[in-house]
C-alpha cells in the first residue's frame, strides 16, 4: 500500500511564441484522491490552478511548480518548469511541438584574439535541447543556445552546426562560417537601427503673425523622401501648442533603443538663452516661452527613450530676444552620442523661404531635401546642405546652416533597418503608426432611383489632411447632366483656398488614373471630436420627364488618420498651465492671413515672426519687439 505521495511524471518546460496556449501536466499517485496546486516563481497560487493539467497563455516568460497532496497531510513538489516566451515570428497552427529554429547562427569573420559568439534559438514543446558541432564533430558540453569561443586563432576557423532535438524531433540549423581574417583586410561593420520614425510639422497659417507658404511643399517632399528610407513618418500641418505638444508625446512613444528618430519642424521660431522655441499656430501677440515648444526639451526627451539616432532639423529662424541674458550656449543634456541638431540659419539671424520654380520652398529645406537620400553620415549630409546653401545668392550673408552634433558613430539615415529580436516593440510601433495614417477604403454608393452609383476613394497629403475623390458611374440611361457635390460633417475648413495655395496643393495630388467628378480637401483633422461623415449629393437631369432632380447620401467613415490619435483629448505630461488658450470653437472661426505682403517669385521671405502688439490708434507708443519671458529657472526645467 502507497503511503505517501509520488509524481510519476514531472511538467515540461517548453519555449513557445506570444499568446500561444500552453498545457502543462504532472502524473502523481498516493493515498485516496489527491490535490494539486499551482504556484507561479512568486510561490504565488495559481487562480483555478488546482489539476493536475495547467493551461496558460503568457506574453512573457513565466516558471512554475506543482504542490501534490493527499488526505493524510502527505505532499510532494514537481521540479521548477519554465514557459518561455520568445518574440520572434510564430509557427503554423499545425505546429505540434517539434523544435521549430527562430534564430540561426550568423557567419563571421573575425580577428585573431576576438571572441565569437553564435546564437541558435527555437520553439519546441517540450523545450528544446541543443548541441553544437564544427566541421562535423560534436563539440563535448557545448549544449546551450549560445556558443562562446574566446581567444580566436586559425584552429578555430570552420562550419559551425547546431542540432536542436525534443523527443519529438530533431533540426538542424543553417551552417556558418568562421573565418579568422587579418585585422586590414577586415570589412566595416555595417550600421543598423530596429526601426525609423519621423515627425514632421509645418506651421503656416498663424492666428496673430505672419502667414507662411513653404511649409506645405516641405513637410510634403521631405515626407516622402524619408518614406523612400524607410521612415515611418507622421506630417502635420498647422498645430497649436496643445496640438503639438499632444503630437509630440504620440512621437515619444515610437522611441525605443535601436530607433532612428527625426523630428522637423517648418515655421516661425525665436532663440532665448541657448534655447529654441517653435512658435504654435495660436501663440499670442506677443507671446511668452510657454507658448511655444522648446527643442531641448525635445530632444531630452527623445535621448530618455535611448534612440539609437536623434536628429532635430529646424527650418525657422533664430533671432535673439532679451539679448541682455546668459550667451546662447546650447550643451548636451545628457551624456548621450548620436545627437544631431541642423539649423536652417545661425544663431540671431533669420531663415528664409522663396518661390522656386512656381513653388514654395524654405531654401534650408531645398537643399535638404536634395542630400537626403545619400547615403553618407547625417553630418556629412547636413555639410553638403550647407555647402549649397553658402553658394546661394539670395541669401549669402544673410543665413548660414549651424549643425551640431554628438556624433560617436558614422550613422546615416540611410542605414538598414535589422529588426531582428526587436518584434515586440516593432509590432506596438507599427500599430501606432497605422493608427495615424491608415486611409479608409474605397467605397461605392448607389442612387438606385436614377441607377447611378458614386465611387469615392481617399488620399493622405499628410497626416492631417485627407483629401476625397468622387467619381460617377452612370449604369444605367436613366440620368444626364449628372453633377456630383462632396462635403463634410462637421464642415472642415481648407486652409489651403488661398489664392496659388489651391494650385499647390492640387499638384502634390497623385493620380488616381481617371479624373474625379469632385474633390473635398479636409484639413486639420486632429480636431475632429467625433466621426466624419461625407455627404455625397448628385444633381442629375431625368432622361424622359426632363426634370432637375437631386439625391443625397450620407457615408460614415469615423476618425480617419490622425484623428484616430485623439490629440485634442490628450494631456501633455508634466507641462506648465499656458498662459494663453485657445478653444476649439474659437479656431474655427480664425480668419486666415492671406500673405498679402509674401514676395514674388525670387524674393526671399523671412520665417521670423514678429513678436509685437499691434498698433492702436489710442496707443502713445509701439510695444517692444520682444516677447514676455518666463522665469529664468525655464533654461533650467526640461520635464516632459
Amino acid at each position: 500500500m502507497i503511503t505517501e505521495v509520488v509524481i510519476l511524471q514531472q511538467p515540461v518546460s517548453v519555449c513557445v511564441p506570444p499568446n500561444h496556449e500552453v498545457t502543462l501536466s504532472v502524473r502523481a499517485i498516493g493515498t485516496g484522491s489527491l490535490k494539486y496546486q499551482w504556484f507561479d516563481k512568486q510561490q504565488s497560487e495559481v487562480e483555478g490552478g488546482t489539476e493536475p493539467e495547467l493551461t496558460v497563455t503568457l506574453q512573457r516568460s513565466e516558471k512554475y511548480i506543482c504542490r501534490v497532496s493527499d488526505l493524510y497531510c502527505n505532499y510532494q513538489f514537481t521540479e521548477w518548469v519554465k514557459v518561455r516566451i520568445l518574440d520572434e515570428p510564430g509557427v503554423s497552427r499545425s505546429w505540434r511541438g517539434e523544435p521549430h529554429i527562430v534564430i540561426h547562427p550568423i557567419s563571421q569573420t573575425v580577428k585573431p584574439g576576438d571572441t565569437i559568439t553564435l546564437k541558435c534559438t527555437a520553439f519546441g514543446k517540450p523545450a528544446p535541447a541543443y548541441q553544437w558541432y564544427r566541421n562535423g564533430c560534436i563539440l563535448a558540453k557545448k549544449t546551450t543556445e549560445t556558443l562562446m569561443i574566446e581567444n580566436a586563432s586559425a584552429d578555430t576557423a570552420g562550419s559551425y552546426l547546431c542540432a536542436v532535438s525534443n523527443i519529438l524531433e530533431e533540426r538542424w540549423s543553417e551552417a556558418a562560417e568562421i573565418e579568422i581574417a587579418h585585422p586590414d583586410l577586415l570589412p566595416t561593420p555595417t550600421l543598423m537601427a530596429t526601426d525609423k520614425v519621423a515627425l514632421l510639422i509645418g506651421n503656416l497659417n498663424y492666428n496673430h503673425h505672419p502667414g507662411l507658404m513653404a511649409p506645405t511643399m516641405d513637410v510634403h517632399e521631405l515626407a516622402n523622401l524619408l518614406q523612400q528610407l524607410g521612415f515611418r513618418v507622421v506630417s502635420l500641418l498647422d498645430l497649436t501648442l496643445q496640438e503639438m505638444q499632444a503630437a509630440i508625446d504620440k512621437f515619444l512613444q515610437l522611441l525605443d533603443p535601436g530607433v532612428y528618430a527625426v523630428f522637423y519642424y517648418a515655421g516661425h521660431g525665436y532663440e532665448h538663452s541657448g534655447r529654441n522655441y517653435l512658435v504654435a499656430i495660436d501663440a499670442p501677440r506677443p507671446y511668452r516661452t510657454e507658448n511655444c515648444v522648446c527643442v531641448q526639451r525635445v530632444m531630452l526627451s527623445m535621448q530618455e527613450r535611448k534612440a539609437q539616432l536623434n536628429v532635430i532639423l529646424l527650418d525657422t529662424c533664430r533671432k535673439w530676444y532679451k539679448q541682455k541674458g546668459p550667451p546662447s550656449e546650447i550643451k548636451p543634456l545628457a551624456p548621450l552620442g548620436n545627437t544631431v541638431y541642423g539649423y536652417a540659419t545661425s544663431e540671431d539671424a533669420e531663415a528664409f523661404e522663396v518661390q522656386d520654380g512656381g513653388k514654395s520652398t524654405g531654401i534650408f529645406t531645398k537643399y535638404l531635401n536634395k542630400y537626403v537620400l545619400q547615403p553618407e553620415r547625417v553630418t556629412r549630409v547636413l555639410e553638403q546642405v550647407s555647402e549649397d546653401l553658402g553658394k546661394d545668392t539670395l541669401v549669402r550673408g544673410r543665413q548660414v546652416v549651424e549643425i551640431r552634433h554628438t556624433l560617436t558613430e558614422p550613422r546615416a539615415l540611410t542605414d538598414p533597418v535589422q529588426a531582428s529580436g526587436h518584434t515586440m516593440e516593432l509590432r506596438r510601433r507599427d500599430a501606432c503608426w497605422k493608427q495615424a495614417n491608415v486611409l479608409p477604403g474605397r467605397r461605392s454608393l448607389d442612387f438606385k432611383h436614377c441607377g447611378v452609383q458614386v465611387e469615392l476613394s481617399f488620399s493622405a497629403l499628410f497626416s492631417n489632411v485627407l483629401v476625397v475623390f468622387g467619381i460617377v458611374r452612370n449604369t444605367r440611361a436613366v440620368a444626364q447632366d449628372c453633377t456630383l457635390i462632396l462635403e463634410s460633417q462637421p464642415h472642415m475648413r481648407d486652409i489651403f483656398s488661398a489664392s496659388g495655395r489651391s494650385e499647390e496643393m492640387d499638384s502634390l495630388l497623385v493620380s488616381i488614373g481617371e479624373t474625379p467628378d469632385c474633390t473635398l480637401r479636409l484639413c486639420c483633422l486632429q480636431r475632429l471630436q467625433g466621426s466624419l461623415v461625407i455627404k455625397v449629393k448628385l444633381h442629375y437631369t431625368h432622361i424622359q420627364t426632363k426634370e432637375r432632380l437631386t439625391e443625397s447620401k450620407e457615408l460614415d467613415i469615423g476618425r480617419p488618420l490622425i484623428a484616430s490619435c485623439k490629440l485634442n483629448q490628450m494631456k501633455p505630461v508634466d507641462r506648465r498651465q499656458e498662459a494663453f488658450v485657445h478653444s476649439v470653437d474659437h479656431m474655427t472661426n480664425v480668419r486666415w492671413p492671406h500673405h498679402q505682403n509674401h514676395p514674388r517669385a525670387g524674393q526671399p521671405y523671412t520665417r521670423k515672426a514678429e513678436n509685437r502688439l499691434q498698433s492702436s490708434a489710442k496707443s502713445s507708443s509701439m510695444s517692444s519687439n520682444e516677447p514676455e519671458e518666463n522665469d529664468e529657472n525655464d533654461s533650467n526645467e526640461f520635464t516632459m
